[in-house]
């Protein structure tokens, strides 16, 4: 696959430090499958490095690889140009790039772009709806990820239609941190700007109030999280939705309330309680 890079993000983004959380060992909606899949869908391969601002796929294109990150993470952004972009969801640990085909289509309606640099394991798509098709387990898995997807690219529109910037902003540096799992990243008022599709003096004013009320450090683009506890109460319901539903849906079997710790228990387990860390 032919790799482009996203020239607005910061190439000093790629350097996260980690503090006081702990980096996962593997992707954990990969690892919530049976075992017997997960050979399959991983045999012969090894994870592959992602890069800052390397695009993943376009709206348009097909589908050829479905990503699984480990450590780094993926914006999806809006199909459109300049300031008509807007970042409507993020992949992590706690899911995949490629959800359509789950659906049966085979075309991204998102561009993705990687935003925290790292490993991922990169699975064919042929391989994958193979996997499908042939397992039930698999299906049934992946698609309460898929469920839980779509919640959040919901709550997402919701977000931006009724609620203030700063209490957008500090739904997005709980829900990046939870993903590059570091209470220290840098991202330019720029990047902020066009990942909530508002003015940059907005962003720049919500940064300064936070600021203010010593949630965060922000200086030349890399910003701290000094407070975890109070920039979630700063942040909007929503942030506190996604994890409601996270542990809703991940953590239970065939149906029905988990009863045994499985990997999707924990799986949700570590993003409900993650700013605890």
């Amino acid at each position: 696959m032919r790799l482009r890079t996203e020239t607005l993000v910061s190439p000093v983004h790629a350097a996260m430090a980690v503090k006081n959380l702990r980096m996962p060992t593997d992707n954990l909606l990969l690892a919530a499958l049976p075992a017997a899949a997960r050979r399959r869908l991983t045999a012969n391969r090894v994870p592959v490095n992602l890069a800052i601002g390397e695009i993943l796929s376009e709206a348009g294109e097909r589908i050829r690889h479905v990503y699984f990150p480990i450590e780094g993470f993926i914006s999806l952004i809006t199909p459109a140009q300049g300031r008509g972009q807007l970042e409507i969801g993020l992949v992590g640990c706690e899911g995949m790039l490629g959800v359509p085909l789950l659906l049966g289509v085979d075309v991204s309606p998102l561009r993705a772009m990687v935003q925290g640099a790292g490993r991922a394991w990169r699975v064919d798509a042929a391989t994958l709806q193979q996997e499908l098709a042939a397992n039930v387990a698999v299906r049934t898995s992946l698609n309460r990820y898929l469920y839980v997807f779509l919640a959040q690219l919901m709550q997402t529109a919701t977000c931006t239609r009724f609620h203030l910037i700063e209490a957008r902003l500090a739904r997005w540096l709980l829900m990046t941190r939870d993903r590059a799992h570091s209470n220290q990243f840098h991202v330019t008022h720029e990047f902020l700007a066009l990942m909530l599709g508002v003015r940059r003096v907005g962003v720049t004013s919500a940064a300064s109030a936070l600021q203010r009320r010593q949630l965060i450090r922000y200086r030349r683009g890399d910003i701290s999280i000094l407070d975890v506890r109070g920039l979630e109460r700063a942040a909007c319901a929503c942030y506190e939705i996604d994890k409601q539903v996270y542990s809703r849906i991940l953590s239970r079997k065939n149906g029905q309330p988990g009863t045994v710790p499985t990997a999707a228990a924990l799986l949700a387990t570590q993003i409900v309680h993650s700013i605890a860390c």
